[in-house]
């Protein structure tokens, strides 16, 4: 028997523009080969729950990954729940130089594009690749969706029509947007010329009280943030294996923000999913130079101001304090690299003392909500709500709002975003 070697094979690609991409027999090489070096190493066993699933299903073939069955590969694609640690934990990724070429939340996006297109995109999956379309729904008649995300029988048959467990906390609904409350409020005062905030529906239409302080805590440093017209990033679409709607969303964003990048300015994104969708995918997926621009400028909220507070130009006229803040840092924030600013800045606050977990709080996008994984992902997420709980923190933070849902749902306590902590920072009684 020949030895499976760690070089690329001639299938490997991880650009859904290049027609390899989309070959079941290319795709197939390249498991193999990844998942052999993956069971050799074992580097990220304590990660998702993809990797134990990965070894004992090898090490129940006496170690020969060729006699893995599909339903053993389904079962490894269906546990990644994208969080991205693996790929910053890995020492064999492109970003690394290293020939292997390793990309495992990649190969897992490849393989369940390549299920959706032959088995078609579920129900479920198109409901829940469009938060935009579902926050319109919900907030158009609030009080009532509302009620129905708490009412047991609705619940019961949410989990029987969509699969969406019926114990999982879900995100409210609000008759007013973001956007409908950016409108009536008027422009802000400060530099114009900066940067535009990239809102993410989910503050649109599930928490606008993060956009509007973010709105305020810039204001406050003298920026005015401007709010393109834009839709959902794509993510939810790019795990469903939806490309062509990833892509879809992808353009429309480009096409609207790309002129405020040409002008200079930085496209800030709330939440860190959207942010590293733009800066990671937007280049590949749309192949444009406006797409790579528009990656290029895009940056989170915190890691902008910090680079404002090196400047010498942060605002640091703090009314009050927080106290002991629990931080939980979201993953995607992680998997971008680029240190852990929402604490930095929240140190800065005086009589702040941040302790942070870095464990996964298990939600990651809509997995958690899912039938099957919902009790799973409260099992992944164990240690960050242990960590959490604690910490015995006067004030809870973390940058991504569905953790915070998570965690509301397993201790007790929701944490506001940390731009909500500087904003109350700068008011007296904020806190």
């Amino acid at each position: 028997m020949s030895v499976i070697k760690g070089e690329p094979t001639p299938g490997l690609t991880y650009n859904p523009n290049d027609p390899h991409y989309w070959s079941p027999s290319a795709l197939a090489g390249e498991l193999e080969r990844v998942f052999e070096i993956c069971h050799g190493c074992r580097l990220c066993f304590n990660l998702c729950p993809s990797f134990p699933a990965l070894f004992n299903a090898v090490d129940s073939h006496d170690g020969d990954v060729r006699k893995l069955t599909a339903a053993d590969g389904d079962r490894v694609v269906d546990l990644c729940y994208q969080c991205k640690l693996c790929y910053v934990k890995c020492p064999y990724t492109p970003d690394d130089r290293h020939p292997f070429q390793l990309d495992f939340p990649r190969l897992m996006t490849r393989a369940t594009a390549i299920r959706a297109r032959e088995r078609g995109v579920s129900l479920r999956s198109r409901v829940l690749s469009r938060p935009g379309l579902v926050g319109a729904i919900g907030g158009a008649t609030a009080g009532m969706a509302n009620w129905g995300n708490r009412h047991p029988l609705v619940r019961l048959g949410m989990e029987r029509v969509l699969g969406i467990h019926r114990d999982k906390q879900l995100p409210e609904f609000h008759s007013q947007t973001f956007e409908e409350w950016r409108r009536n409020r008027g422009e802000p005062q400060g530099d114009p010329g900066q940067a535009v905030l990239f809102h993410t529906c989910f503050v649109n239409h599930n928490q606008p009280q993060i956009g509007k302080d973010a709105i305020d805590v810039f204001e406050k440093n003298g920026i005015s943030l401007g709010c393109p017209k834009q839709v959902c990033c794509g993510m939810p679409a790019l795990e469903a294996g939806d490309v062509d709607l990833a892509r879809k969303n992808a353009r429309a964003n480009v096409a609207s923000l790309y002129p405020h990048v040409a002008e200079g300015r930085k496209v800030l994104a709330v939440n860190p999913t959207c942010s590293y969708m733009m800066r990671k995918e937007y280049g590949e997926l749309l192949g444009t130079p406006e797409a790579q621009a528009v990656a290029g400028a895009t940056m989170d909220l915190c890691e902008f101001l910090w680079q404002r507070k090196l400047g010498g130009q942060l605002n640091r006229d703090f009314q009050s304090s927080p106290g002991r803040v629990a931080y939980h840092v979201p993953c995607h924030l992680k998997a971008q690299n680029i240190g852990f600013r929402s604490r930095d800045l929240m140190r800065l606050i005086p009589g702040a003392q941040v302790r942070m977990v870095e464990q996964c709080s298990g939600h990651d996008g809509t997995w958690a909500m899912k039938k099957e994984f919902f009790p799973l992902s409260l099992l992944a997420g164990k240690k960050a709500f242990d960590e959490m709980k604690e910490a015995e923190a006067d004030t809870y933070a973390s940058d991504c709002p569905l953790a915070a849902i998570q965690f509301e749902q397993a201790i007790g306590r929701r944490p506001i975003h940390p731009i909500q902590v500087l904003a109350r920072a700068y008011r007296k009684g904020g806190f």
